[in-house]
């Protein structure tokens, strides 16, 4: 047992002269030692630098702009934003870049390598830092600490450009503005990639459809529609998405939350694209205007659902009997008369409907509810057409011409008119049996 102390004696004090052989070999390598954060290094110039970040000291100023620096290094990077120097260019696209590392990062676009991969998914990414921020997913933890934290709302990050760029948000500064129609943004990238709109560039191509996009990011969107891959999915329904914030708008539907409210009228939505929409209704703004007709719409999708009317395009066509609509949803409901399906169901009665909007018509029938007020003599109706067609009777207005006589009708005084036959203006009169006067209804959509 005596022996066994001696030996455990005798190795520590060779592990404790070891140490100090070390130690000592550790000053004659690294003789310059911080005293703030006890880090040795070689040589002085390293020294002198790192002191820097703790004194806060940036002798390397820019003569341009002002700014300074804290190596002389960094400095000679800034000059080239001001220069417009771009050193290191790619062989494949032509694209320059002012640091050979953004470089090396560019070339994994061609080169389609992706060098870091997760080991929890698999899943693989053509930096470093990008896989680390990737890992806070499965981990739940933040990859560094973030001391810089924004006064008005108290999100922190971890570094301070990061934060000054969050802090345009509540200053609403936008420095980078476009040369060509004076749009201003918040970052050069947005910049950069608005510039596009006026230039045509989509440098990111499908090699499925051969599709082309000015950002890479919409690109690998957009490929999910040929992979078919939605990797966000809803806990509550099990529907997946292809886009978080398609996720995020859906998952609105089962909180019933409507973060973005009119100003006018108070109304809600889920989405602020649909707010914006709405509140088109209180300004009156109509920017998409038909070049043939020039009607106009608020949104511009109406306006190219729109442009069919006069191109005669059905894009959509059913496969049982091959008539064509132009609208998607349109053709969905037509499907049904085929199918039998109504899959909207009256609670009361167990009455169904192909389409949802009916089945809310119908229950008003149930409870009674008129919706729909005359402002002239109080009268209520369920549909909107209805209150609309009764508004004649104090307005006088008569929709209604006939092509025989000339003779003018409103909704309550077609029946009055002698061997009628009610047809839409879109009609051909030339239609009518013989023997009957066409009436015609000169606005089908107003007052149908």
């Amino acid at each position: 047992f005596k022996n066994t102390l001696k030996i455990i004696s005798l190795n520590q004090v060779i592990f404790q002269e070891a140490a100090e052989a070390e130690n000592q070999n550790q000053e004659r390598r690294k003789p310059f030692s911080c005293d703030i954060c006890k880090k040795r290094l070689t040589f002085k110039s390293v020294f002198d630098i790192h002191m820097r970040t703790h004194t806060g000291q940036k002798p390397f100023s820019c003569v341009n702009c002002g700014k300074s620096f804290s190596q002389k290094q960094h400095l000679t990077r800034h000059m080239m934003i001001h220069t417009g120097e771009k050193p290191f260019s790619c062989v494949n696209c032509g694209k320059s870049f002012c640091q050979k590392r953004l470089l090396t990062q560019h070339m994994t676009i061609h080169t389609g390598e992706k060098p870091f991969s997760c080991v929890n998914c698999g899943k693989s990414f053509c930096q470093k830092q990008l896989l680390t921020q990737h890992m806070t997913i499965h981990t739940g933890e933040k990859p560094f600490s973030c001391p810089f934290s924004c006064v008005n709302c108290g999100k922190s990050f971890g570094y301070k450009p990061t934060l000054t760029k969050h802090m345009m948000i509540h200053t609403g500064e936008k420095p980078f503005s476009c040369v060509n129609c004076g749009k201003s943004f918040g970052y050069k990238l947005a910049l950069t990639n608005h510039m596009m709109i006026h230039t045509g560039e989509k440098p990111f191509s499908c090699v499925n459809c051969g599709k082309s996009f000015s950002q890479k990011r919409v690109l690998t969107q957009h490929m999910m529609i040929h992979t078919g891959e939605k990797p966000f999915s809803c806990v509550n329904c099990g529907k997946s998405f292809s886009r978080k914030q398609h996720l995020t708008g859906h998952m609105r539907t089962h909180t019933g939350e409507k973060p973005f409210s009119c100003v006018t009228c108070g109304k809600g939505f889920r989405h602020k694209s649909v707010l914006t929409q709405h509140m088109m209704i209180h300004t009156g703004e109509k920017p998409f205007s038909c070049v043939n007709c020039g009607k106009s719409f608020c949104q511009k999708q109406h306006l190219t659902h729109h442009m069919m009317i006069h191109t005669g395009e059905k894009p959509f066509s059913c496969v049982n009997c091959g008539k064509g609509f132009t609208h998607k949803h349109v053709l969905t409901h037509h499907m049904m008369i085929h199918t039998g399906e109504k899959p909207f169901s009256c609670v009361n009665c167990g009455k169904s409907f192909t389409q949802k909007h009916i089945l809310t018509k119908h229950m008003m029938s149930h409870t009674g509810e008129k919706p729909f007020s005359c402002v002239t003599c109080g009268k209520s109706f369920i549909r909107k057409q209805h209150l609309t067609q009764h508004m004649m009777i104090h307005t006088g207005e008569k929709p209604f011409s006939c092509v025989t006589c000339g003779k003018r009708s409103s909704p309550s005084q077609v029946h009055k008119h002698p061997s009628r036959q009610v047809i839409s203006k879109k009609a051909n009169p030339n239609l009518v049996q013989p023997g009957f006067h066409a009436l015609i209804f000169l606005d089908y959509r107003k007052y149908g």
